[in-house]
């Protein structure tokens, strides 16, 4: 992840928030990998409803709801101070410490939120990730006569963070309840376009009355169509 594409890679940076509207960051708390991840996984996974009838071989999946968009990073923290390119603010700080210095940031439980804290992951120009920690494993590898860890791998997950007026705005912006306008392209029926904005083809007749349509088949290309708030109990 370089900031160009003939400069350094920068270091991913994980920022901390005490509010989850992320305007104001907590700077002591910001944390840098100080090796970045060779890679980083993001997954998004569909929840659906997958019982059958008794007998039937064959499922018919109906869908639930979208989970929100996890990340995944692992990383390693290094203490023998010989790795190249290591974040010299941690190169002469032990282990255990800058294993502190990341749960502070992301798993600490702060207590006038009463919960850890928000987080943007940042790296280069390919990730900005609102989120909040859902786990972290932390593995410990070589180690001093005293029993003081050299090495530590981390291995953690962060789950995408909506605020709440923004998932509410999206589901207004989705909503049957708002005007809707399209405009028809070649090979679209009204039908299913009304399915695409109510979910279903019940309204399709109230929407060709209200664009004047003598006809629901074939729409020419080009057409600018609207999509009104529907009365469900009309016939």
């Amino acid at each position: 992840m370089a900031d160009s594409k003939s400069g350094p890679l920068s270091k991913m940076t994980i920022h901390s928030f005490d509010k989850n509207d992320f305007q104001k960051e907590d700077k002591d708390l910001m944390f840098i990998t100080p090796i970045n991840p060779e890679t980083f996984t993001k997954t998004s996974h569909i929840e659906l409803e997958m019982s059958r009838a008794h007998g039937r071989p064959g499922t018919d999946p109906k869908y639930k709801s979208t989970a929100p968009e996890e990340l995944k990073i692992d990383f390693v923290l290094d203490g023998t101070k010989t790795m190249e390119g290591y974040v010299e603010q941690y190169k002469n700080m032990e282990v255990t410490k800058q294993i502190k210095a990341f749960t502070d940031c992301v798993y600490k439980y702060e207590g006038k939120i009463h919960r850890p804290r928000f987080l943007i992951i940042r790296w280069g120009s390919e990730v900005r990730f609102p989120c909040v920690l859902s786990h972290m494993d932390i593995s410990y590898s070589l180690f001093l006569p005293n029993g003081n860890p050299l090495r530590a791998k981390i291995s953690a997950t962060f789950v995408r963070y909506e605020t709440p007026v923004a998932t509410a705005a999206a589901a207004r912006m989705s909503s049957a309840d708002l005007t809707h306008q399209r405009t028809s392209q070649a090979g679209d029926r009204l039908d299913y376009l009304t399915f695409t904005i109510y979910d279903t083809t019940t309204y399709v007749l109230q929407v060709a009355k209200a664009n004047d349509l003598t006809s629901i088949r074939r729409l020419k290309p080009g057409l600018g169509l609207i999509f009104p708030p529907i009365n469900k109990t009309d016939t």
